[in-house]
């Protein structure tokens, strides 16, 4: 909204008493090439290994809150997805004391600038959140991540947060949910794990940003439906306790990943990028396997998916194409554009529901952000090799997408006690 258009839409608005303030946020989702798994603080939510992360176009899937703060309001309250939920969960509390510990004056606009919320009065203050994911939540593809972020962000906003040092923010949303903080930057990002006891220095910061690989593309494989059996904090401390791999993991492999993915996102070495991607998700997986009881997070899809990726590569003559899975059975590839129709082809062909028929792939494929460029043909003229059958109903959707941006406020408003609004600049 422009100054002169914000200062027209706020004539009515008197301000004597701030009644409500109300902020709209969008976050990302973070899907992992180097893994996060464990911790070696569970209260502080400190990682045993630093990570790394692309962070998903906001176009294609995100999370979305507003969180109003209102003086009339008798308690917090908190809805996902329209179901309402605890807002006195442990950790969306630690987030929430912390953010309200840091606020400071809520203060108008030019020319006046008069405070409107002193920062001592925001506990007088009751937050109503409303968030949504637009795809699977509780399904292995970060939708804790991506919905904790949000609320650190929009909350951060309505409180007039001022980060006093480098990655507060994110070392507060890491709080919330570990890989929360990696959705606060666009690009590629990576999660200090840090060495003080505080957590002072476990924080995130971007690598490259969205626009340094603008090639870079990311297709989502939805390999079936539901939550999946056992969440990922339960899973970490499982492997923790049990796993003989995930120490050696930590101290011995993951630091020259970390080195090695860094270089190669910085001068865009795709073939090695896509190697230590999956070569990671593979690690991850078996330490999943290592753990007592077993941790299985894959299915017959998943794994006919990573088959259809080895032999597309060993088709291409070179690895063009990475997989990578986090705690659950969906597949995020990460390719570059060049290849994508083709990948595409093979992917239907082999994935295809037969009710979807021809006629209806496009309503099985989600492009939202309009990358796919041209028609791509679904024949069997052009078969890979391996013992890779066509099959029906593994995969329910594929969802294309591109590496983008951090949190977005999308409004911030401010209303008086005779229900006058007046909008501050976002």
């Amino acid at each position: 909204m422009s100054s002169a258009a914000e200062q027209k839409g706020n004539e009515g608005f008197k301000g004597a008493k701030v009644e409500s303030v109300r902020v709209t946020c969008t976050a990302p989702v973070n899907i992992a090439i180097i893994k996060y798994w464990g911790k070696r603080d569970e209260t502080l939510i400190l990682p045993i290994n630093s990570s790394m992360s692309g962070t998903i176009d906001q176009g294609s899937m995100c999370s979305k809150t507003t969180i109003t703060a209102s003086l009339s309001a008798k308690e917090h309250t908190m809805s996902l997805n329209g179901e309402r939920v605890d807002f006195n969960a442990k950790r969306l509390q630690t987030v929430f004391k912390a953010l309200l510990a840091r606020a400071e004056d809520l203060v108008g606009p030019l020319p006046e600038k008069r405070v409107l919320v002193k920062k001592e009065d925001w506990k007088l203050y009751k937050m109503n959140v409303d968030s949504a994911n637009d795809f699977p939540t509780a399904a292995g593809l970060a939708s804790s991540a991506s919905g904790l972020a949000c609320f650190t962000s929009c909350l951060a906003r309505l409180l007039n947060f001022k980060e006093k040092f480098k990655g507060e923010l994110s070392t507060i949303a890491r709080q919330g949910s570990g890989s929360a903080c990696r959705s606060l930057y666009g690009g590629f990002v990576t999660w200090k794990m840090g060495v003080k006891d505080d957590g002072v220095d476990s924080f995130a910061e971007q690598v490259v940003s969205q626009d340094h690989w603008p090639e870079m593309r990311v297709l989502i494989v939805v390999c079936g439906r539901g939550s999946k059996a056992i969440g990922s904090t339960p899973g970490m401390q499982g492997s923790v306790k049990t796993s003989a791999l995930l120490e050696y993991r930590a101290e011995k492999v993951v630091p020259e990943r970390m080195r090695l993915m860094k270089k190669a996102l910085i001068e865009k070495q795709f073939e090695t990028f896509a190697e230590v991607t999956m070569r990671d998700s593979n690690q991850f997986h078996a330490i999943c396997m290592d753990t007592h009881p077993p941790l299985r997070y894959l299915n017959e899809t998943s794994w006919r998916i990573i088959s259809l990726v080895h032999e597309f590569n060993k088709k291409m003559g070179r690895e063009c194409v990475a997989y990578t899975f986090d705690a659950g059975p969906h597949a995020v590839l990460y390719l570059l554009d060049d290849v994508m129709e083709d990948l595409l082809s093979h992917l239907l062909y082999y994935h295809l529901p037969q009710q979807h028929g021809l006629a209806e792939e496009k309503g099985f494929v989600s492009d939202r952000l309009k990358l796919i460029t041209k028609e791509v043909e679904i024949n069997g003229s052009d078969k890979l090799n391996g013992d890779i059958k066509p099959e029906d109903n593994g995969v329910s959707q594929i969802i294309v997408s591109k590496i983008g941006d951090g949190p977005r406020i999308l409004q911030h408003v401010v209303v008086d006690e005779d229900g006058n609004e007046l909008s501050l600049s976002v």
